[in-house]
């Protein structure tokens, strides 16, 4: 390989690592809790965002532990200035991200306490795993229950429930 190839498959794999680890970086306040997993955030500019945490899925409205979840979220953050890693988009148009107030990760919090599930179908990290493996192990929360519905489940069943009654 001559060095002329070197050098631009070099700048090539820069570029794509650049690329693979670039993020927005969100910055504002806390306006509105929706749930445990969703959140209004409001820029410098008075533009609202709504984001979605990343990696883990709270209890929806109905199941046990939504107003729990819902208030811990609260708690940690509303009326608070955060710091949003934003990843992706969802398509209802939410950003997708990390959020963080004071240094504290907010999504991991919400798995340490056992407020959240880790949504392994878009986060395969293990930091996230552990997490919630040790609320399981030390019932914390949703795994005192004795059963527990996963929320993706939870809006499954609900959906299948609305097709039902329209027929």
């Amino acid at each position: 390989m001559t060095i002329k190839h070197l050098l631009s498959l070099s700048f090539l794999l820069l570029l794509i690592s650049q690329t693979a680890f670039s993020q927005e970086l969100l910055k504002g306040k806390v306006v509105k809790i929706s749930d445990g997993d969703t959140m209004t955030v409001l820029d410098s500019l008075n533009q609202q965002h709504r984001i979605r945490l990343h990696g883990i899925d709270s209890p929806e409205k109905g199941q046990d532990y939504y107003q729990v979840a819902k208030d811990y979220a609260g708690q940690l953050c509303f009326q608070k200035q955060v710091e949003v890693a934003i990843l992706d988009y969802d398509h209802y148009k939410r950003a997708i991200g990390k959020v963080y107030v004071d240094g504290l990760e907010v999504n991991l919090s919400l798995l340490k306490v056992g407020l959240a599930w880790h949504f392994t179908q878009f986060d395969q990290s293990e930091e996230y795993a552990l997490a919630e493996a040790e609320a399981k192990l030390n019932k914390m929360n949703i795994w005192s229950l004795k059963t527990v519905t996963a929320p993706w489940e939870f809006r499954k069943i609900k959906r299948q429930q609305q097709r039902l009654k329209a027929k």
